[in-house]
């Protein structure tokens, strides 16, 4: 297969995207596991199709850009897993290609050919949660262009006005996922570092950076809603933690390769410095501090899944194309990429299909929305589910605004606050639930607290479930 890419041709492109399609058909054809987060941004497009604003009627610590696309997605194909990972293909293959073009046209290897986006496309897959549309997926692809338009500056003598363009970037990425503001410190090092940026060009890049974002600020500004904005999105970032989400067994076994492949050609660097130009050798560094950053990433992630490790793959593939290119034996090097091909689809298809039944390796259990018997008595209706586990909302709508428990807690586990009870009684009064699921105990208090909600509902022959008096619907 590596010889196939060797060469620099149009038809190594349709080979790559042919690659890519196969690889995922069984999922377009059968979608797979529907995952907790992906349930989740079917609700936050949902809500917001229904006339909601992010953060003050949907608390919830999505960045706005994925909202913006999750609700486009409801818009146009209502709550479809299909739309989600047709999507996150058509975003997959323009960074392999682009990823591979950035590579050949600054001549950043010895050659030009098509293993960096072979080895890209490989390292995307290494869990069919990666194949979704995620945030971490999206910022990526903004990324990818800051990455592209900083190697364009490393490659004059001095860098221009266009940093502008990467500080915009990385701006754009953040607002799809909000870790990668992180990226604006990898950055600013490669320009200190590796070019003779001016303090008005270190002006600029921070100005592009900042630029969105206040856009941003401005607009929840102008509705009254900056207070729900930090709340929810940017001091969320600390507080909302979901670890019990972690399949820790696949998140190892699915990117074990793909970390062993780049440690290898990064170590193969320090072998082969004399073979590469100066220019080359500063790409290298770059990306080095590019790893260097997403790591950092890792202790702001809400839980831990591989799809959230995508930001380590350009880095990845970057380094273990280097691996595979500098084997000088050719079948050694076929070997060794067809055996690390073949266990990627192993993990991958035992993830989603499954191949072997009762083996759990790849599946994601904790992730994946799972059914109760509540599933077949509460069909398609307006609930709040008081808690982490989302699955209830599979057959139903969301009301109120506590989507995220983590962000819920901020009223509902300070019910002896007066301001948080009357924010409670608001927000049902204004879209009632007809269900309530309370899997943390906290509607007893609230119906101490406020009494005129207790006569509102009844509870049922369900363990913590509600249910609205018919004569509170009628009324």
């Amino acid at each position: 297969m590596l010889s196939f890419f060797r060469v620099n041709a149009t038809l190594q492109i349709v080979g790559l995207l042919l690659l890519l399609i196969l690889i995922r058909l069984p999922f377009l054809l059968s979608p797979p596991p529907l995952l907790i987060p992906e349930l989740n941004w079917m609700l936050v497009g949902e809500q917001m199709h229904n006339g909601n604003l992010l953060y003050r009627d949907i608390w919830d610590s999505i960045s706005p850009l994925s909202a913006l696309v999750y609700w486009l997605l409801d818009l146009t194909f209502g709550r479809s897993i299909t739309a989600y990972h047709m999507a996150g293909t058509a975003v997959a293959a323009f960074q392999i290609l682009y990823f591979n073009w950035v590579m050949n046209v600054r001549d950043i290897y010895p050659d030009r050919n098509w293993i960096p986006g072979l080895i890209y496309a490989v390292f995307l897959n290494m869990s069919f949660d990666c194949s979704t549309l995620s945030p971490v997926l999206l910022s990526t692809t903004f990324l990818l262009l800051a990455f592209g338009t900083l190697i364009k500056q490393m490659d004059r003598r001095g860098a221009t006005d266009e940093v502008f363009e990467v500080g915009f970037y990385i701006s754009l990425a953040a607002l799809f996922y909000l870790p990668s503001a992180l990226f604006i410190v990898w950055a600013l090092m490669a320009l200190l570092l590796f070019t003779g940026a001016s303090f008005r060009q270190h002006s600029l890049l921070l100005f592009g950076f900042a630029f969105p974002i206040l856009l941003t600020v401005l607009y929840y500004y102008l509705a009254d809603s900056l207070d729900d904005f930090n709340r929810n999105l940017l001091s969320s970032v600390f507080r909302v933690r979901q670890y019990d989400l972690t399949d820790f067994q696949t998140l190892l076994a699915s990117m074990f390769l793909p970390f062993a492949m780049g440690t290898l050609g990064l170590l193969s660097l320090f072998r082969q410095t004399t073979r590469y130009v100066n220019f080359q050798q500063r790409c290298q560094q770059i990306m080095m501090i590019w790893a260097l950053t997403a790591f950092i990433s890792v202790g702001l992630m809400p839980f831990l899944a591989p799809m959230l490790f995508i930001s380590f793959v350009p880095a990845l593939a970057f380094f273990a194309s280097y691996y595979f290119q500098g084997i000088r034996r050719e079948w050694v090097a076929e070997l060794i990429f067809l055996g690390v091909f073949i266990f990627t689809l192993l993990i991958l298809y035992q993830g989603a299909l499954p191949l072997v039944r009762n083996w759990e390796l790849g599946r994601l259990s904790a992730l994946q929305v799972k059914t109760s018997p509540i599933d077949r008595h509460i069909q398609k209706q307006k609930i709040l589910v008081i808690g982490e586990d989302l699955s209830a909302y599979r057959n139903n709508q969301a009301a109120t605004p506590y989507l995220n428990w983590d962000l819920a807690k901020y009223d509902l586990r300070n019910l002896d606050n007066y301001e948080s009870v009357i924010s409670v009684y608001d927000h049902f009064r204004k879209d009632p639930p007809s269900y309530i699921i309370d899997k943390e105990g906290v509607m007893k208090k609230l119906f101490q607290r406020a009494p005129s909600l207790s006569t509102l509902y009844e509870k049922t022959d369900l363990d913590g479930v509600y249910r609205r008096k018919e004569e509170a619907v009628n009324n």
